[in-house]
């Protein structure tokens, strides 16, 4: 039975990943301290093949067991959360990729760094593929999230060049489904959020600022494709339907048969404009592209959010 260790995984990504693993027969050893994650995510995974450690990855993992993979999803991905740790959430992208990176060295496993396509930046080019190499402000609020990926990218190539690691990076693009925290800060789980409680939907700025939203079962299915291949390159795994903020807000009322009205507020510092993910490589590495449309994921994952506002 292989092993994998999965940091980050009481997460939203994280506990979708680790469940998929167990489905696919791998052992699966859960890293997170829980300060931006549950429990309560994990908590559906009875199974003696599955370890859960309470640790914060900016100090050493220790595993005193035989590893064949190390997915690296440990991150301060809200902003919410990032904007309240700046300087955590660039210890988690540095420290915690080190020791990522130190354990899979060790252990000679195979490592999954889950970059972000924040790396990008608000871009000059678009649809983004994977040699454009982005527009940041790295003094700006995002730059605490946005430079850490940025970092944690680096020392992943740096171990494979230098250390002859064996890595993969993911640069995910905005992925949602069940699990994400209702206040989350990000677009779907707010405006749902919202919805259900028939509040108004607010929108930033005047809602024409674009993104691409992947549901979380696609999004996984190809981050398993990629750990189980041999490609070191980044790769984008999102889906490249294209939706403005204004359009995404008029979906989910639509969906959720909510009667909110829809409001505007001030955009936020440093806010994309754009955001849609290339994924010819995907495509041609992989075999991978989303199948889950928007308003089929949005009805997916609405029961979840339901039960949590019941």
């Amino acid at each position: 039975m292989p092993t994998a260790v999965v940091t980050g995984g009481a997460g939203f990504l994280g506990s979708h990943l680790c469940e998929h693993l167990l489905q696919q027969g791998h052992r699966v050893i859960c890293v997170d301290n829980l300060e931006s994650s549950s429990l309560a995510n994990l908590e559906h995974l009875r199974d003696d093949a599955f370890t859960f450690m309470n640790h914060d990855v900016i100090e050493h993992i220790e595993i005193d067991e035989p590893v064949d993979h190390v997915f690296h999803l440990a991150a301060l991905a809200s902003p919410i959360d990032y904007l309240r740790q700046p300087l955590h959430s660039l210890k988690t992208g540095s420290y915690g990729t080190h020791h990522a990176l130190g354990l899979a060295k060790w252990k000679r496993a195979r490592f999954l760094l889950a970059s972000t396509s924040e790396i990008y930046g608000d871009p000059q080019v678009h649809p983004q593929p994977e040699t454009y190499w982005g527009h940041v402000n790295p003094i700006g609020p995002r730059g605490v999230y946005d430079e850490a990926k940025r970092y944690a990218e680096a020392l992943t190539m740096a171990y494979h060049n230098q250390q002859g690691v064996d890595t993969a990076i993911v640069r995910i693009f905005n992925t949602y489904g069940p699990r994400m925290r209702a206040h989350d800060g990000r677009a779907i789980p707010t405006f749902v959020r919202q919805a259900i409680e028939n509040k108004p939907l607010t929108v930033f700025g005047d809602g024409s600022q674009s993104r691409s939203f992947c549901y979380v079962d696609d999004l996984i299915r190809g981050l398993y494709l990629l750990a189980v291949g041999d490609e070191h390159l980044p790769v984008n795994l999102g889906n490249p339907g294209e939706y403005t903020i204004l359009e995404l807000a008029e979906t989910v009322l639509r969906v959720t048969d909510s009667k909110s009205e829809i409001v505007f507020e001030a955009l936020p510092v440093d806010d994309p404009q754009v955001r849609q993910p290339d994924i010819t490589r995907a495509k041609q590495l992989l075999g991978w592209e989303p199948e889950i449309d928007l308003e089929e994921g949005l009805r997916r994952m609405l029961p979840t959010m339901e039960r949590v506002h019941a």
